[in-house]
């Protein structure tokens, strides 16, 4: 006769940075969590496989880290982002030939958000696991079966154990297995474009300014981040078609410095690289239901969004922030998940629209149209209560 299966409040499928700090979330209010993931976390920038992201988390993640007691942990490694820069360097040369800057304090007496490595992020919300009496985190381990009933999910894992959860949470990627298993689908935009991400040094120092510089192919961001060796530093998000990404990273280092500092349009001064490079490709894509029985979907099993904006994983911690808000003290309840697709889908649909016209118009190649964005945004940016109901939008505030 086979044995019982174990029993777990809430089983995380996915141990990114949303899976983990959902993991986190749900332990800190009390719940029996087991958080998997079939690789360990790379939790040193030199560390092979290291995610060299960063990303900048805005008030309302800050606010959910303070809720679950991970902001202590965090923030003394962080950047805060007092301003966030847009150029347009569209013009005949790769010069800044129109610079708008959103400013924090126009709208709030704290920064729009705080910027940090996502290995870091790894390494110190593991810590956090370690801490939490009800929580345990499996790495190595995948999620290898699910059937999902009303009164509970039935789970089976790579290691050969069997678990009954009131909840399971897939944070398990674009190409979700638990969605997948679910039978949900998903609508997905694809640019043909890839992205870099690595950190810099640079002349200048970045005085907690965000600055995203528009030229054609994508937006190449400058975010900051605290110093490195004495000299000011900045994660850098690149992103260009395929074939151009390909391009640049088979180029020798000084070439490629060459180019970096072509594209950053001198507005940090002299640029040097500080890492490697982290590759990633450039999709739109939203699942067709959020929920399923006892089982919800969040962070890019829910959606996937360019990167620009700072809003993919910030919008991932707005999905984690309504299911600790539904699922406590009862996770998996039907009425909380029909609730939480009802509040959630609709918000990620409208950002996801908002955020593919952006991008497609920063990818503009034509002079003309380069143009009219360069003056679309300069409009934009005049209007004052405009300008404001932008950067409230950004943050997820009203």
């Amino acid at each position: 006769m086979a044995a019982a299966p174990d029993t777990v409040d809430v089983l995380v499928s996915g141990g990114g940075v949303a899976g983990l700090t959902a993991a986190a979330g749900f332990g800190a209010a009390g719940l029996r969590v087991l958080c998997v993931d079939p690789a360990p976390p790379v939790t040193e920038e030199s560390g092979a496989g290291a995610d060299l992201r960063t990303t900048a988390f805005l008030q309302p993640s800050i606010a959910l880290f303070r809720r679950i007691g991970l902001w202590d942990r965090l923030q003394p490694h962080g950047a805060p982002l007092q301003v966030m820069r847009i150029v347009d360097a569209g013009g005949a040369e790769p010069r800044p030939r129109l610079t708008r800057a959103f400013d924090a304090g126009e709208i709030s007496d704290q920064p729009f958000g705080w910027n940090l490595p996502n290995w870091l992020l790894r390494r110190e919300i593991s810590a956090r696991l370690a801490e939490l009496p009800g929580v345990e985190f499996r790495p190595g381990t995948a999620t290898a079966g699910l059937t999902a009933r009303e009164d509970a999910a039935l789970v089976g894992l790579s290691d050969g154990t069997r678990l009954r959860a009131r909840l399971v949470v897939a944070a398990d990627g674009r190409n979700s297995p638990v969605r997948q298993a679910l039978g949900i689908g998903v609508r997905t935009i694809r640019y043909g474009q890839k992205a870099l991400a690595f950190a810099v040094t640079h002349e200048i120092p970045h005085q907690n300014v965000s600055t995203e510089i528009h030229r054609c192919g994508g937006p190449f961001t400058l975010v900051p981040l605290p110093d490195r060796d004495g000299k000011p530093s900045s994660a850098v998000i690149w992103m260009e078609r395929g074939a151009e990404t390909a391009r640049l990273r088979a180029l020798p280092r000084e070439a490629f410095e060459v180019e970096l500092n072509d594209r950053s349009a001198g507005v940090l001064g002299r640029l040097q690289l500080a890492t490697g490079l982290t590759e990633w490709p450039i999709i739109s894509q939203i699942a067709d239901r959020y929920t399923g029985p006892r089982t919800a979907l969040m962070a890019e099993a829910a959606h996937v969004v360019p990167p620009i904006g700072a809003q993919g994983l910030n919008m991932s911690l707005a999905d984690l922030s309504a299911l600790l808000d539904l699922m406590t003290p009862d996770p998996g309840d039907a009425a909380a998940l029909a609730r939480y697709e009802r509040e959630r889908r609709p918000e990620a649909l409208a950002r996801l629209i908002g955020i593919d016209a952006l991008n497609r118009a920063s990818m503009m190649a034509p002079r003309p149209l380069r143009d009219l964005r360069a003056a679309a945004l300069g409009g934009l940016y005049a209007l004052a209560p405009v300008r404001r109901a932008m950067m409230r939008a950004g943050l997820g505030t009203r």
